[in-house]
């Protein structure tokens, strides 16, 4: 546990960054779950309209640093590439 004010002050924001953070990855699993599956069950075009989700997910994911800009890019390749299919 923290001994210093600081610390306290430190741990108090942690937490709080920890619920928004988790916050935009659970977004981003569940929207881009959601495509793949109309992908695997073969409906393109309500996929096609889910795309602006997913990319604003995995943008805002990416912005606050949930997840790497390499990491997002790689994300929004993938789906995109199994869309075309």
């Amino acid at each position: 546990m923290p001994i210093t004010t600081s610390a306290k002050k430190a741990l108090r924001a942690s937490k709080r960054k920890r619920v928004y953070n988790l916050r935009r990855k659970n977004a981003l699993q569940d929207e881009t779950k959601k495509v793949r599956k109309l992908i695997s069950a073969g409906k393109k075009d309500e996929a096609t309209k889910m795309m602006p989700q997913v990319y604003q997910a995995i943008d805002k994911a990416a912005k606050r640093g949930v997840i790497k800009k390499n990491a997002a890019a790689r994300v929004k390749s993938r789906i995109t590439k199994a869309l075309a299919k």
